[in-house]
């Protein structure tokens, strides 16, 4: 965690230091623009990463009893609307500038009384914008999946459309310059298509643990392996139990639910927790028959999409 923890505080401040500089070269071009903009967002996933974690770490209290460990799913959320507005800013402005048939103009700045084409600051400021995101993002992406962190996996991806955005960018000031001038803005529109399917794909799971479904995957909306493993063992013991888990952070919680839950023993339960770092604080909830079995696949036209 202390790595992570070190990784985002490198982040904002070479985030910080690429938004500087952009902010000094951005001229007229479309592609410099949007990846001004998306660097600006991508702020914001590694801040709320750093203060989920400082808030998360208090014990419970009496206005919150079971301690504030949700504010890691609240961050999660907060990254997942930064990654999708950013995908949907991306796809507005670039449709924009094509459907308008705006010709952006790279114009010339004068070092030391030397006249120099502005495209080549900017493409030099682009690479330097590129670099920082790559290495921290490939670094974000493993520590992620072993702490089973959501919103570095987001941060992560958020990385990846810097670069990416950084990449297109300067092959449209280089299209500008050699007369193409739809280039700018096509450069642009060929990020936005990636952008906005990681957001939404994080925007689906945040929402999910929000309201308490069943823990999903890191990189996808489907089941956590730990729901199928707990149900799995469950039926090896031969009990007529399920087990309702929901996600709480980076933790994952529930109760044993069936008719034979009394027959869970405190050993049991010391087993199934061990099946999952993750797993803490498994309750049971013992039924009768006539409720049993509870759980089926979800039918509704929205929900069964989440």
């Amino acid at each position: 965690m202390h790595r992570a923890i070190r990784l985002e505080w490198w982040t904002l401040a070479w985030m910080a230091s690429i938004i500087a500089l952009l902010a000094v070269v951005l001229g007229s071009s479309q592609a410099m623009r949007t990846a001004w903009i998306e660097d600006i967002l991508s702020l914001l996933p590694p801040a709320a990463f750093l203060i989920a974690e400082k808030f998360s770490r208090r014990t419970p209290s009496r206005r919150f009893p079971y301690g504030l460990q949700r504010f890691n799913s609240i961050a999660f959320l907060a990254s997942a609307v930064a990654l999708t507005v950013l995908g949907a800013v991306l796809l507005a402005e670039s449709a924009l500038k094509l459907v308008t048939a705006e010709h952006p103009t790279t114009g010339s700045v004068a070092i030391f009384g030397e006249e120099i084409w502005l495209g080549w600051l900017m493409i030099a400021a682009l690479i330097y914008s590129c670099v920082p995101p790559v290495i921290l993002g490939r670094m974000k992406l493993p520590l992620a999946k072993q702490l089973q962190d959501k919103t570095l996996h987001t941060d992560a991806d958020m990385n990846k459309a810097d670069w990416m955005t950084g990449a297109a960018a300067i092959g449209g000031i280089v299209g500008v310059s050699l007369g193409f001038w739809w280039a700018d803005a096509v450069a642009a529109l060929i990020i936005s298509f990636d952008v906005p399917r990681d957001g939404l794909r994080a925007l689906r799971i945040s929402t999910v643990e929000l309201a308490d479904g069943a823990p999903r995957r890191i990189d996808a909306p489907d089941l956590a392996p730990v729901v199928d493993t707990l149900t799995a063992q469950l039926d090896l013991w031969g009990l007529r139990v399920q087990p309702h888990l929901r996600t709480t952070g980076r933790f994952v919680t529930g109760e044993i639910v069936g008719p034979d839950a009394g027959r869970v023993t405190a050993e049991m339960l010391v087993t199934l927790e061990e099946m999952d770092w993750r797993l803490v604080d498994l309750s049971l909830r013992p039924t009768d028959d006539s409720v049993y079995p509870m759980l089926g696949e979800e039918e509704h036209f929205l929900t069964s999409r989440l």
